[in-house]
C-alpha cells in the first residue's frame, strides 16, 4: 500500500502544479536585472516589463541586484520558488561567470534554469582611438603586431562579454594583449578616447556618442553577421579574422522546475512582441537586434554558448578571482 500512497501523493502534487499553472498569472511578478538601473539591458527590460503587464494582466517589476559579474542575481533567481513569479534578464554573463569565478559561483547555467526566451542579441562594435592607425582589422592586427609590445584592450569589468571578446580577439590573432578593466563601459571609451588604450569592445548604444564625436573609430562587429543597427559595418571575421563570433545575449530565464505551462503563458506573450513595430524600433534604438525565440531554442543555445567560453577562458587562463 505504500506504493500506491506515493504514487497518490505525487498524482495530487501534478495536479496542483497543473491548477497553479493554469490559474497563471494571479500576482505581481518580478524580473530581476543583474545590472544598476540606467543601462541598456535595465531600459531594455522595463520596456518588456510594461508590455507583459499588459497581456498578463498583472504588474510586473523591475528588480535591480548587481554586482560579482552578475552572480547575484543569477544565483537569486536560480534559488527561486518555480512557481513563474521570479524570473531573470540574463545576458551572456550567465554562462560566463562559472568559469570565471570557479571558486564562488554558486549555480550552474544549464541545470538551474528553465530558458524562456532569447530576447535581443546585442551586437558589438571594434572601436580604437585616435592614437592606433588602422581603418579596419587587418590594419589593426598588423600595427598592434608591428609594435612588438603588449597590445591593451579595456573592458567594462571582469567577466563581462566584452572581456572575453577581448580574449577572443587576442586567442585568434596570437597577439600578446593585457587586460585593462573598468568600471563601466563610458569609463573604458574615456580611456580609449585619451589614448590610455588601443581597442575596447563595447555595445553600440554605449558607443554611439563617442562616434559621433569622432573621439573613437569603429572597425567591425562582432556578430557572425551585419547588424541591423550599422549594417555597412563590417563583422570581425569579414574583415580578415576568421572564426571570430562573439554575440552578446539578453534572454528572460526562470528557475529549474517552472511548470511548462507558465513558461508557455510567458513565450507566447513575449512572442507577440516580436512582431510589434514600437518594439523593433525601440530595441533599434538602443543597439538590439529583436529575437524572441522558443525555450527549446533558448535552451541549446544556453549550452553552446557556455560550452564556448569555458573553453576559450580555459586556453586563456582569463580569471577574474
Amino acid at each position: 500500500m505504500k506504493w500506491l500512497s506515493h504514487c497518490l501523493a505525487a498524482t495530487l502534487i501534478c495536479a496542483g502544479a497543473t491548477a497553479h499553472a493554469q490559474d497563471y498569472p494571479n500576482k505581481p511578478i518580478n524580473i530581476v536585472v543583474p545590472f544598476t538601473p540606467g543601462g541598456v539591458t535595465d531600459v531594455m527590460t522595463r520596456q518588456i516589463a510594461a508590455k507583459l503587464q499588459g497581456d498578463l494582466g498583472q504588474p510586473v517589476v523591475v528588480v535591480n541586484k548587481p554586482g560579482a559579474g552578475t552572480m547575484i542575481a543569477s544565483a537569486y533567481v536560480a534559488k527561486a520558488p518555480a512557481d513563474g513569479y521570479t524570473l531573470l534578464m540574463a545576458a551572456s554573463s550567465l554562462g560566463i561567470a562559472p568559469s570565471l569565478y570557479k571558486n564562488t559561483a554558486n549555480y550552474d547555467p544549464v541545470k538551474d534554469f528553465q530558458p524562456v526566451s532569447l530576447i535581443a542579441s546585442v551586437p558589438h562594435v571594434l572601436v580604437t582611438g585616435k592614437q592606433v592607425q588602422a581603418s579596419n582589422v587587418k590594419d589593426l592586427i598588423a600595427a598592434l603586431k608591428k609594435d612588438g609590445k603588449s597590445a591593451t584592450f579595456a573592458s567594462s569589468g571582469n567577466g563581462t562579454s566584452n572581456h572575453l571578446e577581448g580574449e577572443l580577439f587576442a586567442a585568434l590573432t596570437g597577439l600578446k594583449m593585457t587586460h585593462i578593466p573598468y568600471k563601466g563601459s563610458v569609463p573604458a571609451l574615456t580611456s580609449l578616447a585619451g589614448g590610455e588604450v588601443d581597442m575596447l569592445f563595447v555595445d553600440i548604444a554605449a558607443a554611439q556618442p563617442f562616434l559621433d564625436s569622432g573621439k573613437v573609430r569603429p572597425l567591425a562587429v562582432t556578430t557572425k553577421t551585419r547588424s541591423s543597427v550599422l549594417p555597412d559595418l563590417p563583422t570581425v571575421e569579414e574583415s580578415g579574422l576568421p572564426g571570430y563570433d562573439a554575440m552578446p545575449w539578453l534572454g528572460i530565464v526562470a528557475p529549474a522546475g517552472t511548470p511548462p505551462a507558465v513558461v508557455e503563458r510567458l513565450q507566447a506573450a513575449l512572442q507577440k512582441m516580436k512582431a510589434a513595430p514600437d518594439v523593433q524600433d525601440q530595441f533599434k534604438k538602443m543597439g538590439l537586434d529583436a529575437l524572441f525565440t522558443k525555450p527549446t531554442d533558448f535552451g541549446a543555445f544556453i549550452v553552446s554558448d557556455s560550452a564556448k567560453w569555458a573553453e576559450l577562458i580555459k586556453k586563456s587562463g582569463a580569471t577574474a578571482e
